[in-house]
């Protein structure tokens, strides 16, 4: 396996799984450019200069801020429940084209309901049906995670996490909190969370990205989170790296994003390899791939070639991500024997 001579179609040919993909960060330029046509969007008119409005550039400059300000026009798409449909596929089908065996697809109810006033129920129920369409099409297995901001009131977390437990039977399993955690604490989700927890969802935690190696201590202790978003940080303290090994605290790491959104100021010098070498739990991903016009394969391909990450670990984030999951074991155990028999693990 992987003997093909250009080094990305070798990853490409490598089965993955994806942790941490937001849907808002997923839509294709072309589709974008269809809808603003259809629904009047006042974007420019041709999509190289879309592109520029929705996608980092190499000429960019690497901050939260310009990475942020994508997601500005992004927010103008959702036009219809057509459009929600229609990205919410395209988005899985661009995941199995990469060979993305499990995709756990998150999405921010709030947002995709806001640019029509959607009702929140009628959103989660579009993506979701969407999803499983395009997973049953194109031979990928699919499940979905919500997503609410910190900056946005704990009413409505706690109204779009009562939505979601309703939904676990139909894929949605679960909760994630994301936003500017550098500005909003975590406080006053915490029982939010808790509850999500025990409700059933499943809890994932943007957390030591833009704030410190506490706030992956407080995902942890006080969020229940069995997953963290990112993470970096937690590198900067050996107490919090011990707790999350205690834990065994699986970390959604995304090597392009990080760059390009400031977190780290080269990709050739992420914490990734280090992270691996500390023990921690670590898995690769692409966070928004159309933003930062990459795949999961571009991403396994640079962490190989840039970080100089050997193949065989690399094919052992693959199984990492299988066994953290959102899955019953007895699904987590056949993904992972069905990925270590085409690896040859």
């Amino acid at each position: 396996m992987l003997n093909d001579t250009n080094p990305l179609n070798q990853f490409v040919s490598l089965p993955k799984v994806e942790l941490h993909r937001h849907l808002e960060g997923s839509l294709r330029l072309m589709t974008m450019s269809e809808i603003a046509r259809q629904h009047g969007v006042t974007v420019p008119d041709t999509t190289y200069n879309l592109s520029g409005l929705v996608q980092v550039q190499d000429q960019d400059p690497m901050t939260f801020t310009n990475f942020l300000d994508k997601f500005k026009t992004l927010r103008l798409f959702y036009k219809s429940p057509d459009v929600i449909h229609r990205v919410t596929r395209e988005a899985v089908e661009d995941a199995a084209h990469d060979n993305i065996r499990y995709l756990e697809l998150r999405f921010t109810p709030v947002a995709l309901s806001r640019a029509e006033g959607f009702p929140l129920h009628d959103v989660m129920d579009w993506v979701l049906s969407s999803a499983r369409e395009a997973a049953q099409k194109n031979n990928i297995k699919v499940r979905l995670i919500a997503s609410v901001n910190r900056h946005e009131s704990p009413e409505l977390a706690e109204q779009v996490a009562w939505l979601a437990a309703e939904r676990i039977q139909d894929g949605l399993v679960g909760l994630d909190l994301a936003g500017n955690e550098a500005e909003f604490k975590s406080d006053p989700f915490h029982e939010i969370f808790k509850e999500a927890k025990q409700s059933g969802l499943h809890v994932t935690i943007h957390a030591g990205e833009w704030g410190s190696a506490a706030n992956v201590r407080d995902a942890i202790e006080n969020l229940d989170a069995e997953r963290i978003g990112h993470g970096v940080r937690v590198m900067e303290d050996e107490n919090v790296v011990a707790l999350a090994k205690e834990h065994e605290t699986a970390f959604e790491v995304c090597v392009t994003s990080n760059y390009q959104s400031g977190v780290v100021g080269s990709r050739t010098k992420h914490q990734l390899p280090g992270m691996i070498e500390a023990g921690l739990n670590v898995t690769v991903n692409t966070d928004d791939p159309s933003v930062s016009r990459i795949t999961l394969s571009h991403e396994y391909h640079h962490i190989f070639e840039e970080l100089h990450v050997p193949l065989d670990v690399l094919k052992s984030t693959v199984i990492n991500a299988a066994q953290a999951a959102f899955l019953p074991e007895d699904e987590k155990q056949e993904l992972t024997a069905l990925l270590k028999n085409e690896m040859t693990l």
